[in-house]
């Protein structure tokens, strides 16, 4: 079970306010999307509600306790984040890397068991990556190491899962094939999902909430039906846009001049 809430949240960081007296309700078995232009702390945002780092205003709880108040290993088996840039001071191979997810579940000086090996395994398998356990981290491409990342969040199999731009230095192929392993989680496993997101037909397929920073600590959130309008998402972005139907409903473009609809 995930449920995190927040109630009256405010965040500043130097002079951009991200949000103000913000009212979240984030359900076990949901997934939600956090859009915004570059600069307006969907990152910031993210680690608030991860915990590491303290909001200026009001609270948050994870099922029903006060975030801050929890130990962080007893956190970190409840929420689990995906960073948006991976930093590796340290030679590990593939496999090693997947194992760090399990750390939250190990006591001290414990060495991981073969029920660890089995569980980083299986998510090195998920994302496609099974091949290459034994392969130094240093030697990977971008998009490798971002489903490495996604896989040692599998590992340490947290109930709630922030994720801060999954989607990055993947190829079409790996982006569907991530955002549909995140999907069949929430549907088939009850986890709950909160991501940072850049592309708006991406999210409108794989999420079912929004929350929209505009700017200036305005916030505006709900479904797809409810936020994902032409009026909205222009402010958001500050640009025109098309709507075309698809076949996994309306597909936003940037317009050009003369195409706005």
């Amino acid at each position: 079970m995930a449920e995190l809430q927040t109630q009256g949240l405010g965040i500043r960081i130097g002079d951009v306010r991200v949000c103000r007296d913000l009212d979240l309700h984030v359900r076990e078995g949901e997934s939600w999307c956090i859009l915004g232009r570059n600069g307006t702390g969907k990152t910031t945002l993210l680690h608030t509600l991860a915990g590491l780092r303290t909001a200026d205003a009001g609270d948050l709880t994870l099922n029903a306790r006060s975030l801050a108040a929890e130990p962080r290993r007893e956190v970190a088996r409840q929420l689990g984040l995906l960073v948006q840039e991976h930093r590796d001071s340290f030679p590990a191979s593939v496999l090693e890397t997947a194992l760090i997810g399990r750390h939250p579940w190990m006591g001290p000086l414990q060495w991981e068991s073969h029920g660890d090996h089995r569980i980083a395994r299986q998510a090195l398998r998920a994302v496609e990556l099974d091949d290459l356990e034994q392969r130094n981290i240093a030697t990977l491409s971008g998009g490798e190491r971002r489903r490495l990342g996604v896989a040692t969040l599998l590992t340490q199999d947290p109930d709630l899962l922030l994720l801060d731009e999954p989607t990055n230095h993947l190829d079409v192929h790996h982006q569907v094939h991530i955002l549909e392993l995140l999907q069949r989680k929430v549907r088939d496993d009850g986890k709950t999902v909160i991501m940072v997101m850049h592309d708006i037909n991406l999210a409108s397929r794989y999420c079912d909430r929004f929350l929209l920073l505009l700017g200036e600590g305005r916030t505006v959130q709900g479904t797809a039906e409810d936020v994902l309008t032409a009026e909205l998402l222009e402010e958001l972005y500050a640009h025109p846009l098309q709507a075309i139907s698809g076949p996994h409903g309306t597909a936003w473009l940037p317009a050009g001049p003369g195409q706005r609809q």
